[in-house]
């Protein structure tokens, strides 16, 4: 899939006025004009990110995994990169150039990662969390209620009961099959099918749930999801004679496929430059977590001087289910009231939503994350903080649920990370400002997005309460140790085994938390998790140089308000825009 509709679907409770997108500066039409080339072509392969970010047209298609889909998307996306090219030849506003050098980049990666996976790997495709995916972004309190009839459609079209349908089962059968020939092909990780197979009734039950609840279990309605569910479980027992007998035992991908990776979601750097770097800032963080525990212990009348057992006790602190989105949206109220008191950054217009998820969600996505608004035609949808709850079973271990979220202390820097100031706010104001469709999609990488809400996370710190301020850190902990274990085990340096000690001694996670981090770093996706600490390192040390360059002149709500106006540049095109336009706009104030 598409790097945003895998972002996006990773994955209603404010109330309140909504404001529909901001009218765009005339470089920035322009620029979505041409954003329209790839942004069809992508669509045309993969409609159900083109309902995610608000492209109408595709709601009632479905992916194509026909015979030869990988050839002809390589085939339109150089198409669409050729035209992208004679575009840029003739453009002469510097904001358009740079929109259309960052699809160029996009239509090339696109292509790289067809090839790589077509030189490596035995297509397999996970189709319960596909057709999930596909009547979710249709399903939505946000979305129009005029939309959402064509899930059906699109369902019908999953099971092939739509006119020009084929199921979709089979047509990804026939994609496996075609290559099964291939002895050099790497078959997926046992681990990740074993996983993508208990997860097949989660995903099955939460569309019953959908259907139900926005009125589309009619008797059409249900035969379309008795199909589904006769078909999936004929899906899932083929691959577990077929695709279970070509699983490999070993996680770790061939290296060009990692290092790909880790170009996707931003590193520019080797893994081992950044590894030392990340090992320098855990050994730093649970240094300062140690020196703060007597002062939290005292705070919290805990008997325990140690980190880990201070770590351990606050957690025993739990809030019961009914109490944790009140809690949160009470965290949120004072979060706003500081960033508005201090100065820290403009707050959205519209209000933040965030509730819990259900359990398909949580099989799609076992961690806390940030729902996207549509980038498209946004007439107020908005994105929405999706706190989940635990990690679901995968037919070994028993579904288990996190303590790590569901504590007081927990919910500050959680809330600073994926609400506000960081994912929530950072997606409503690229939509409430008209930010172009090249930098709110096609440079989407996680090092600016998850680097933003890491620093963040920073920012509301210094104004939490000890308890929030050690959760904060211990969070700075995790993502640090995630920089240096997801490369170690990619290139075989540690094994699973002692990096779930680590998560879980030193770091302090629980069993199912700790599991989502191995699955995650594994196979889940590879490289995704080094981009938090990478994309804080680069963001702290572009403020530095900021406040250098300007003096008494810095301005920390300017420098955040342009940051995020910038969309989701990639670090070293970010760094050029605060070096260029940033830094010469405060000399001259």
């Amino acid at each position: 899939m598409p790097r945003p509709l895998a972002f996006a679907l990773a994955a209603t409770l404010a109330a309140g006025s909504l404001h529909a997108q901001a009218a765009p500066a005339p470089w920035v039409e322009r620029s979505n004009a041409d954003a329209k080339v790839l942004l069809d072509t992508i669509a045309r392969f993969s409609p159900e990110f083109a309902t995610q970010v608000g492209l109408s047209g595709y709601d009632t298609q479905v992916a194509d995994l026909k015979a030869g889909a990988d050839q002809r998307s390589r085939a339109a996306l150089t198409e669409a990169k050729t035209k992208l090219s004679r575009l840029l030849a003739t453009e002469r506003d510097p904001n358009v150039r740079q929109d259309l050098q960052i699809m160029i980049q996009a239509a090339d990666e696109q292509i790289d990662g067809i090839d790589l996976n077509d030189k490596y790997l035995l297509p397999y495709n996970d189709i319960g969390s596909l057709v999930f995916s596909g009547e979710f972004a249709l399903l939505k309190d946000d979305v129009a209620a005029d939309r959402r009839p064509a899930a059906l459609k699109r369902l019908q079209c999953y099971v092939g009961t739509a006119p020009g349908c084929t199921p979709i089962i089979e047509e990804a059968k026939a994609q496996t099959t075609a290559k099964l020939g291939d002895k050099a092909l790497l078959g997926p990780y046992r681990g990740e099918v074993e996983q993508k197979l208990a997860n097949t009734p989660r995903y099955v039950e939460g569309i019953r749930k959908l259907f139900a609840k926005y009125k589309l279990d009619t008797p059409e309605g249900k035969a379309a999801l008795d199909a589904l569910d006769a078909q999936l479980k004929n899906y899932d027992a083929w691959v577990r004679n077929t695709v279970l007998p070509r699983a490999r035992t070993d996680f770790r991908l061939p290296e060009p496929l990692y290092a790909y990776n880790l170009k996707q979601v931003g590193i520019d750097i080797p893994p081992e430059q950044l590894m030392k770097q990340a090992e320098l800032e855990f050994m730093e963080l649970r240094g300062v977590m140690q020196v703060l525990a007597p002062t939290v212990a005292k705070a919290e009348g805990i008997d325990a001087t140690d980190y880990r057992q201070v770590w351990q006790a606050l957690k025993k602190q739990q809030l019961t289910r009914d109490q944790v989105e009140p809690w949160y949206h009470q965290v949120l109220g004072h979060i706003e009231d500081t960033i508005r008191r201090e100065n820290i950054i403009t707050l959205p217009k519209r209000q933040m939503q965030m509730r819990l998820a259900s359990e398909a969600e949580a099989a799609q996505v076992p961690a806390p994350h940030m729902d996207p608004p549509p980038f498209l035609n946004n007439h107020g949808e908005r994105g929405t903080f999706v706190l989940t709850m635990g990690n679901p079973g995968n037919g070994k271990d028993q579904s288990q649920s996190y303590d790590d979220f569901t504590f007081k202390a927990a919910a500050w820097s959680l809330t600073a990370h994926e609400g506000r100031p960081g994912h929530e706010l950072q997606f409503a104001a690229m939509v409430e400002r008209g930010v172009s469709l090249a930098r709110s999609l096609f440079a989407f990488n996680s090092v600016n997005v998850e680097g933003w809400a890491l620093y963040a996370e920073s920012e509301m710190l210094p104004y939490e309460p000890p308890a929030g301020q050690f959760a904060a850190y211990q969070m700075r902990l995790m993502r640090a140790a995630r920089a240096w274990l997801d490369p170690m085990l990619n290139l075989g340096l540690i094994t699973r085994e002692r990096a779930h000690d680590v998560l879980t001694g030193e770091v302090g996670l629980s069993e199912a938390m700790a599991r989502q981090e191995l699955d995650r770093y594994t196979f889940d996706s590879p490289g995704q998790a080094t981009a938090y600490f990478y994309g804080y390192l680069r963001l702290q040390q572009l403020r530095l140089q900021a406040e250098l360059a300007l003096g008494k002149k810095f301005d920390r709500k300017a420098f955040n308000d342009f940051v995020i106006g910038q969309g989701l540049l990639p670090p070293a095109q970010l760094a050029e825009a605060v070096r260029t336009q940033f830094i010469p706009q405060q000399q001259t104030r």
